[in-house]
């Protein structure tokens, strides 16, 4: 049974700084790409970034490029999102996302292009 469970959401302040994880179990985690989404109250779900498989290439959303950098160690099957200067329009749930294609040629950033999902993590951000 493949699991995603996110960790490390809370309560900050603008301009503070979270880092959410996320640890895989039930697939080969290095044979997985990796994404992280956030959903704000009455908005669709968005992507916010990507990583390889090897961690060789990245991609993220504009509204959080320079702020967040996303990482995975695959020994700990653990994928993290390192969040800093945070926004009061950060605020969402986060959900960390694995994208099982081996063929595909780019990272994904679609939810349909992603298979597994984690329950989500709640981050808050007060002005």
């Amino acid at each position: 049974q493949v699991q995603l469970v996110e960790s490390g959401g809370g309560l900050v302040q603008a301009g503070g700084s979270l880092r959410l994880s996320c640890a895989v179990s039930g697939r080969t985690f290095a044979t997985d790409r990796m994404g992280w989404f956030r959903q704000a109250p009455g908005e669709e779900r968005e992507f916010v970034a990507a990583i390889s498989r090897s961690a060789g290439n990245t991609n993220y959303a504009d509204s959080v490029k320079g702020r967040f950098t996303i990482s995975r160690d695959n020994g700990k099957n653990t994928v993290y999102l390192q969040m800093n200067s945070l926004k009061p329009e950060d605020t969402a749930v986060y959900y960390c996302a694995a994208d099982k294609d081996f063929f595909r040629t780019a990272l994904a950033t679609l939810t349909y292009e992603y298979d597994y999902w984690g329950q989500g993590t709640q981050v808050t951000v007060s002005s």
